[in-house]
C-alpha cells in the first residue's frame, strides 16, 4: 500500500509512516510500514526554445527577484493529477478542461438537484459567486479523507465527492456533490473571492484561495490546510516589489507542480510568483505545514504604465513553458526553469480570459476597454513556440458608460475542441455587437472561420465547458446573465437542454460525471444533473 501511495503522489518516499487508527475508523484502515523499492529516476524533458529577438527590449525589463533560482526539473507532468476531480480553473495547466468524467448519451434535460445559500455579504458584491468563480471538486482518496477530522461523519463516507466553492461573501464553502449538504464549516477569508480556488493536485489537503476585493482583512493569496481548516500561508498582495503595489487582488487561479512541490500564480499587482512550498504532510500525525520560498517575476513595458500590468488571467503551462496575459494586453511566454522570457505578443487591449494551449497552438481573445467603449474583440490563434500570429477573427462590440461602465468583448476563457470536435475552438462574446447581447461561436482551428453561432439574448462572462458523453459525442455547457444554463450540441450549435437558475451567472462551472456545480450572483450555489438516455439514469447515483 505504501508503494501505491508513493506512486500516486500521496506520500513522500523516504518518510516512515507508523500504523495508526484514526478516530472513528475501523482497525483494517491502517497503513503498512515497510521499506519501498527504489523508484526509477525521472527523465527530465522540456521544450528547448530560443528567445525571439528583442523580447527583453520589448519588455524593457524582466527579472526574477528573491527566493531560489530556477531549477532544471521545473517541468509540469502531462497529467495534472492522478486523482478524480477538477483541481483548478479550467481543470489543469492547459486551461482546456473544467470537466471530469462522462455524461449520459443523448442528453435531454438539465435538472436542478439542489441549491445552497451563501451569506448575503456586503454591498455591492453580496454573496454567491462572480467572475471567474469556478469551484473545485475532488473524490478524496481514503487515506486523505480519514486524515481530515473537520469532515466529521463524512470521513467514513466512501462515496464522498466534495465541492469547494469560493464566494463573494468572503467564505469558502464545502458541500457534498450529490446532495448539496454542508460537509464542514465554511472558511472565513475576510475578503470577497472573485476568482477560482485551487486544490493541491496530489490530493494533499491544501487549498489556495485568491481574494478579489479588499474587505475586513489584508488582501492577498491564502493557503489553508484542510486537516484542521487552518491558514498556513499568506502572500500579501500589497507587495513593495510590485508595479501595482496599491492593488493586491488575486483573481488568478494557480497551478501546483506535483513533481517539484512548486506553486505558480499571477497577481493583479503585476508580479508572477513562483512559490517553493516545502510541504510537510503527515496523514498519520494529522499535520500539514509549508515553508514557502518566494520568487517574483517582474517586467515592464514603456508602452503601458504600471496601472495596466496586472494579471487577472490564470497562467497556462505545458511542460516547462508558461503563458499569461495581462491588463495591458501583453501575452508572454516564459521558461519556468529559468524564468527567461521567450516571446511577447501585444493583443492591443485588456486580456483577462486565460490563454488556452493546444500544442503547438495557443488561443486567446481580448476585451474592448483601453480604446473606448466601442471597438473590436480580437479572437486569435498564436504559435506557442514563437508568439507569431496565425489568424485573427474580429467581432464588433460595444459596452456602456451609463449608468455604470461595462466593458465589452471576451471575458470567458475559450475551450479547445477535442475528440469529434477536434477541429473547432469555442469562444463566448459579451455585448457583441452591443447592448446586452452575446453569442457563442465555434471557429475552425485551421482558418479561424466561423462554423456556427448561437445567439445569446443576454451576454455572458462564464466560460464554456466541453462535455463528452458515453458514446464520445461532445456537448457545450454555457451559463450567462439572466441565469440560464444551456447545453449545446458542440458540432452543430443546436440547443439540447436548458435550466433556469436564480441570479446572473458570471462564474464558470465545474463538472464531475453527470453533475454540474455553478454559483450565481443571487447568493446561491447550484448542483445540476445532466439527464439523458434512460439506460444511463442510474449513472452518478450513490
Amino acid at each position: 500500500m505504501y508503494r501505491w501511495l508513493v506512486m500516486a503522489g500521496l506520500l513522500v518516499p523516504g518518510l516512515v509512516y507508523a500504523p495508526v487508527r484514526p478516530e472513528g475508523v475501523e482497525a483494517s484502515a491502517t497503513l503498512e510500514r515497510r521499506e519501498p523499492a527504489p523508484l526509477p529516476k525521472p527523465r527530465l524533458m522540456g521544450f528547448e526554445l530560443d528567445a525571439q529577438p528583442g523580447v527583453r527590449e520589448r519588455l524593457e525589463a524582466s527579472e526574477l527577484d528573491g527566493g531560489s533560482p530556477g531549477r532544471a526539473d521545473q517541468i509540469f507532468p502531462e497529467q495534472y493529477s492522478t486523482v478524480d476531480g477538477v483541481f483548478t480553473f479550467r481543470g489543469g495547466p492547459t486551461r482546456t478542461g473544467g470537466a471530469f468524467g462522462l455524461i449520459p448519451a443523448n442528453p435531454k434535460k438539465l435538472e436542478v438537484v439542489w441549491s445552497h445559500a451563501t451569506e448575503h455579504g456586503e454591498a455591492p458584491w453580496f454573496g454567491g459567486a462572480g467572475w471567474t468563480g469556478q469551484p473545485v471538486i475532488v473524490r478524496w482518496p481514503a487515506v486523505i479523507r480519514h486524515s481530515m477530522p473537520r469532515l466529521g461523519r463524512y470521513r467514513a463516507d466512501e462515496g464522498l465527492v466534495e465541492v469547494i466553492q469560493g464566494s463573494l461573501d468572503g467564505h469558502v464553502y464545502f458541500l457534498d456533490l450529490y446532495s448539496g449538504a454542508k460537509t464542514r464549516q465554511p472558511l472565513d477569508t475576510g475578503n470577497p473571492i472573485k476568482g477560482s480556488v485551487s486544490l493541491d493536485p496530489r490530493a494533499f489537503p491544501l487549498l489556495f484561495v485568491g481574494q478579489g476585493i479588499p474587505g475586513k482583512a489584508s488582501i492577498g493569496l491564502r493557503a489553508y490546510e484542510l486537516i484542521h481548516d487552518r491558514q498556513v500561508f499568506f502572500l500579501p498582495g500589497h507587495d513593495e516589489r510590485a508595479p501595482r503595489r496599491w492593488w493586491g487582488a488575486f483573481d488568478s487561479s494557480g497551478l501546483l507542480n506535483r513533481k517539484t512541490d512548486t506553486y505558480v500564480v499571477g497577481g493583479e499587482n503585476g508580479l508572477v510568483y513562483t512559490i517553493a512550498l516545502h510541504t510537510d504532510f503527515d496523514p498519520i500525525d494529522l499535520t500539514l505545514s509549508v515553508k514557502p520560498e518566494i520568487s517574483r517575476y517582474r517586467y515592464a513595458n514603456a508602452r503601458h504604465d504600471a496601472e495596466r500590468l496586472g494579471v487577472e488571467s490564470s497562467l497556462s503551462v505545458v511542460q516547462n513553458l508558461a503563458f499569461f496575459a495581462d491588463n495591458s494586453g501583453l501575452i508572454q511566454a516564459v521558461d519556468l526553469r529559468t524564468w527567461d522570457p521567450l516571446w511577447v505578443f501585444d493583443a492591443g487591449d485588456d486580456t483577462d480570459a486565460s490563454v488556452t494551449v493546444d500544442w503547438p497552438a495557443l488561443y486567446t481573445a481580448c476585451e474592448v476597454d483601453r480604446h473606448g467603449v466601442k471597438g473590436q474583440a480580437h479572437l486569435r490563434k498564436l504559435d506557442a513556440r514563437t508568439g507569431s500570429l496565425l489568424w485573427t477573427k474580429s467581432y464588433a462590440c460595444e459596452g456602456t458608460l451609463e449608468p455604470v461602465k461595462h466593458q465589452a468583448g471576451v471575458f470567458a476563457t475559450n475551450v479547445v475542441g477535442r475528440g469529434d470536435v477536434a477541429d473547432l475552438v469555442f469562444f463566448t462574446l459579451s455585448r457583441c455587437p452591443g447592448g446586452k447581447q452575446g453569442a457563442v461561436v465555434a471557429l475552425d482551428k485551421e482558418t479561424g472561420k466561423e462554423v456556427w453561432r448561437f445567439e445569446l439574448p443576454l451576454f455572458s462572462w462564464s466560460s464554456p465547458t466541453l462535455l463528452t458523453d458515453v458514446t464520445g459525442k461532445s456537448w457545450l455547457l454555457q451559463g450567462g446573465i439572466g441565469g440560464v444554463v444551456r447545453l449545446l450540441d458542440a458540432r452543430s450549435g443546436k440547443q439540447a437542454a436548458q435550466a433556469q437558475l436564480v441570479g446572473d451567472i458570471e462564474a464558470s462551472p465545474a463538472v464531475f460525471d453527470d453533475r454540474i456545480v455553478l454559483g450565481t450572483r443571487a447568493d446561491r450555489i447550484y448542483g445540476l444533473r445532466v439527464r439523458g438516455d434512460a439506460r444511463m439514469a442510474a449513472a452518478g447515483q450513490r
